[in-house]
């Protein structure tokens, strides 16, 4: 065999070989096991609680976090003192709402089943509606709820003398992320509600 021909079989051959080789490590990485990477979250990172007290001329006052801002209702249904506690960098709104009862029992009680059936209105969404009922510290009463799930408002209460003012309130985001990645912020703007539950007086209790 002449040299030229030697040179062709012997690349012939490496070419063939390489594309073996090629093949081979192609169908063993189609059947190595695949490992899913878990699913991962942006980082949130959440400042230390700081409060400031309600300034605006309402029949209540209360304590707020220091990285909100207070804005009026500006909805076509407000009334005087409905407010919004807004956390602009949480995409966190706090609504709340006022009505006075007046020594009405029927307007209570109307107030009290309005307040439950906005709440309610959540069920199609929530796996887990948790109510508790608590005594502030002024000895006012507050019901509390807890809702888990894809909902827009995971955290809603009223608070009551039951004669004289009836104060509700609901947390929304103004967000489409899902409730799992927001969870941290919720906890977060959670506890400074239960703060405003705890700092909550309305202006002529004696």
């Amino acid at each position: 065999m002449s040299q030229a021909k030697k040179r062709t079989t012997t690349k012939s051959v490496k070419l063939q070989l390489f594309l073996w080789v090629g093949l081979a490590a192609a169908v063993a990485g189609c059947n190595a096991e695949y490992t899913p990477k878990p699913k991962g979250y942006n980082r949130i990172d959440l400042p230390e609680a700081a409060y400031q007290q309600l300034q605006e001329g309402h029949p209540y006052t209360f304590e707020f976090s220091k990285y909100a801002k207070i804005r009026p209702d500006s909805s076509k249904i407000a009334q005087p003192d409905w407010i919004n506690i807004i956390y602009p960098t949480l995409g966190a709104n706090v609504q709340l709402t006022y009505k006075a009862i007046n020594n009405d029992p029927k307007a209570f009680n109307a107030l009290v089943e309005d307040a439950r059936k906005l709440t309610a209105k959540h069920q199609v969404k929530a796996y887990a509606i948790e109510e508790t009922e608590i005594k502030t510290p002024q000895g006012d009463v507050a019901s509390v709820f807890e809702l888990s799930g894809e909902v827009p408002s995971q955290f809603q209460f009223y608070v009551t003398d039951t004669t004289t003012h009836f104060f509700r309130g609901a947390l929304y985001f103004r967000t489409a992320t899902q409730n799992d990645s927001l969870a941290p912020v919720i906890e977060f703007v959670k506890k400074d509600i239960v703060h405003l539950l705890n700092t909550l007086e309305f202006k002529d209790k004696k």
